[in-house]
């Protein structure tokens, strides 16, 4: 099928077919945005260690590469996030700034959203989701998180319901609704 993947997506309970576009390991775009999403992938790894040992209390939501010398890490605390926690934070992340502007951010009303334990915890919120392939011919989608299982989250969306693995999220976020 050369750079096409075949996942199964329900729509209200139906299985249908759902075909993976855009993957063409050839095309130029896909592998800058692959080395992109990568590059952000590995260096959340690595900052999620360096928090941990440091700041244990300290959760690592996203990294996001924000220019090739530049990051922004979303973090969250269970007392919530401050001037001081972000300061801390950057003391931890030194090692980086001899490479990177490095810029530290509590999540805010749209917090971003990657894992399971992320979407879990919004069930029945709305989401913004962008995937590194197409996904039924697209890559983004908004809707309502109604259920966040093992490997993928399950959206509703305006044509139904679509099961998205989060290994293909690379960016998401909780659409601020006002409450």
């Amino acid at each position: 099928m050369g750079g096409h993947h075949r996942f199964q997506t329900g729509k209200v309970g139906a299985l249908r077919p759902l075909f993976v576009r855009g993957a063409n390991e050839d095309s130029p775009r896909w592998g800058r945005m692959t080395q992109v999403y990568e590059k952000e992938r590995e260096l959340q790894h690595e900052i999620e260690q360096q928090i941990a040992l440091g700041a244990p209390d300290v959760e690592v939501l996203a990294v996001e590469l924000a220019g090739p010398e530049r990051f922004c890490i979303y973090i969250d605390h269970p007392a919530g996030v401050d001037h001081a926690l972000c300061e801390r934070v950057t003391n931890l992340l030194r090692s980086y700034l001899d490479r990177y502007a490095v810029d530290v951010s509590s999540p805010g009303p749209e917090r971003p959203l990657r894992s399971r334990e992320h979407f879990a915890r919004v069930l029945g919120r709305r989401a913004s989701v962008r995937t590194s392939v197409e996904l039924d011919g697209r890559q983004r989608f908004r809707g309502e998180v109604v259920a966040a299982g093992p490997l993928s989250l399950s959206l509703e969306v305006d044509t139904g319901r679509v099961e998205i693995p989060y290994e293909l999220i690379v960016r998401s976020n909780l659409i601020d609704e006002g409450r």
